[in-house]
């Protein structure tokens, strides 16, 4: 006989003494036991709630075998709780799926099953959203949480997402249903230096599991108002998240990356400038047409500042991906050079050649801006990471 996969439903709690044990026994006797491919667990997180709710769970442990309690002394925020849940889901009780669940019924149990039947499908991390059809917000929500909520939100998106396929398919980066493949994703990750304890850390997770290339999933969410027990969201949340989507953004890869390709774009730029001014300069007893003047001078002014440009970034920006000395290298010079011919010389050569000769010499560096930031960097970073430092 073929043993089930195990899910488990990790709840943080805290002065909920009034909603966990109707949870509980709902789970346990209606949502549980039309799940039958597979086996389904609860993990209460507690520290130790003033309320006494852990007194609650510790009770209900005697009537359900599945029933499990992580208690701490101290208040560590719903992170901390979660990432506690985690573990002790992952190691104690063998989890191949951990479930985020609120305790309160804000999260219909009914969803649970809906979470599931995607993860077997081949999803590795299914989201209950508000924002798809069949999901929604509480009625009973003020402006002040329902701005929250969708600005929020939707700046989350941004600042994580934009502009990548992800800002659209992901619509709800705050929810706090979730369902997470255990095996290449949980257990993967380093849960011990998180940007927050907090709220944040559910966008923090979330962007994690996108980076480690998870099949993502949403299912709509009703999400239900609080009819008892103690909020968790605390008066600086709303900082904390945003403090979290910075720091995200900011140091991935990625955007470090780009970073370094514009400081060595703007050093290109500078090359460019003057290269540009002193082949006019040179070219001036040679050339009187000033757009032609201008375009043959920008050609090999550019040409430098390519030379410059891939130099430096297969030292510094794509040092992880660098091209050491020998054929390799030289082969792939050579088809950026060749492929910057139309985005770093031709292009921009033109723009500069055709503005001067129509609007005047005096514009050369307006249209040098133009040329440059407006053709050649875009297009000269979709040729640094999709030719020449190509991740294999």
């Amino acid at each position: 006989m073929n043993k089930l996969p195990i899910a488990v439903v990790v709840i943080p709690t805290y002065n909920e003494a009034g909603s966990i044990g109707k949870m509980l026994d709902h789970l346990f006797t209606e949502t549980f036991p039309g799940i039958k491919d597979w086996s389904c667990k609860v993990l209460v997180v507690d520290d130790t709630s003033p309320d006494g709710t852990y007194k609650v769970v510790q009770a209900k442990q005697k009537k359900y075998a599945n029933l499990y309690l992580s208690l701490s002394a101290k208040k560590s925020g719903i992170g901390g709780a979660y990432v506690r849940g985690f573990r002790y889901a992952m190691k104690e009780l063998g989890a191949d799926v951990v479930i985020e669940f609120d305790g309160d019924f804000q999260h219909p149990p009914k969803t649970i099953p809906l979470l599931l039947n995607e993860i077997a499908d081949g999803y590795d991390y299914v989201l209950g959203s508000r924002k798809i059809k069949g999901g929604s917000n509480p009625k009973g929500w003020g402006f002040k949480r329902l701005f929250f909520s969708e600005v929020g939100g939707l700046v989350a998106r941004f600042v994580l997402f934009f502009p990548t396929k992800n800002f659209f398919r992901i619509t709800d980066p705050t929810t706090g249903l979730k369902a997470s493949r255990v095996k290449e994703f949980v257990d993967t990750m380093d849960m011990d230096h998180l940007y927050s304890r907090s709220f944040g850390y559910k966008l923090e997770f979330l962007y994690k599991m996108v980076q480690l290339g998870a099949k993502i999933k949403e299912v709509p969410l009703r999400f239900y108002a609080r009819t008892a027990g103690e909020s968790k969201i605390e008066p600086q949340t709303a900082k904390d998240i945003f403090r979290t989507v910075f720091l995200l953004r900011w140091f991935d890869p990625t955007t470090q990356k780009f970073l370094k390709f514009g400081i060595i774009g703007l050093f290109g730029f500078v090359i460019n400038k003057v290269g540009l001014d002193t082949f006019a300069k040179l070219l001036s007893n040679l050339i009187s047409v000033v757009g032609i003047r201008n375009t043959v001078a920008n050609a090999l002014a550019a040409e430098v500042s390519i030379i410059s440009n891939f130099i430096l970034n297969n030292l510094w920006t794509f040092k992880n991906e660098k091209l050491v000395w020998g054929t390799k290298l030289v082969r792939k010079f050579t088809t950026f050079n060749l492929s910057s011919v139309v985005s770093g010389i031709i292009l921009p050569s033109l723009v500069i050649g055709l503005g001067t000769q129509i609007f005047g010499d005096q514009y050369r560096f307006l249209f040098l801006i133009i040329g440059v930031f407006f053709i050649t960097v875009p297009l000269n970073w979709f040729i640094y990471n999709l030719v020449i430092w190509k991740k294999r």
